[in-house]
């Protein structure tokens, strides 16, 4: 069954350490994606998410333009980043990993996520809506986002390491009738 992703309702949030003694929060305003959710086995389920890099906002202009320029995502020439899962490995009921290709700045490397599904409910307009919560931790060299700078205490700026955090609210489109 395909669904939609409620932007209204849905974020691609992200944390990192900065200057080693505090994190900065982050996300992507604009995203969208195809997701064939199977409610009768979940491992068929497939995702295929694309993210608009230039939509970023940590709530400070100066530093989203940095993070849109060569220095990290180069936004320029690499508009998206793009997730396409490769499997659905269910642990219980209402949790799962969700296993699949990251691409960034064209590099593509496996992530897992950590997927909770909240359940489904039903809209007063008649639409059915499900929730999911997926996290997961990545490391941002791996994708050639290296830049960094040397603090006088012996630490650097940016950290390594990128906490994901995303809330989707799908909602279940209509199968198309058959002539």
């Amino acid at each position: 069954m395909t669904w939609q992703i409620d932007s209204a309702h849905s974020e691609v949030n992200f944390t990192v350490r900065h200057m080693m003694i505090s994190k900065v929060r982050g996300q992507f305003e604009k995203f969208s994606g195809d997701i064939l959710f199977d409610e009768e086995n979940p491992t068929n389920t497939t995702v295929d998410i694309q993210i608009d890099l230039a939509s970023i906002n940590t709530k400070e202009d100066q530093r989203d333009n940095h993070l849109r320029s060569a220095d990290f995502f180069d936004v320029e020439n690499h508009p998206v980043m793009t997730f396409k899962s490769k499997r659905v490995e269910q642990i219980s009921e209402n949790k799962g990993q969700l296993i699949g290709d990251l691409t960034i700045r064209g590099v593509t490397k496996e992530v897992a996520l950590d997927v909770e599904y909240a359940g489904q409910a039903q809209s007063p307009w008649g639409t059915t809506s499900a929730g999911f919560s997926a996290t997961g931790k990545i490391n941002r060299k791996d994708w050639g986002l290296t830049w960094n700078q040397t603090l006088e205490t012996g630490g650097v700026l940016v950290g390594e390491d990128i906490h994901i955090a995303i809330e989707l609210e799908l909602v279940k489109q209509a199968e198309p009738v058959a002539a």
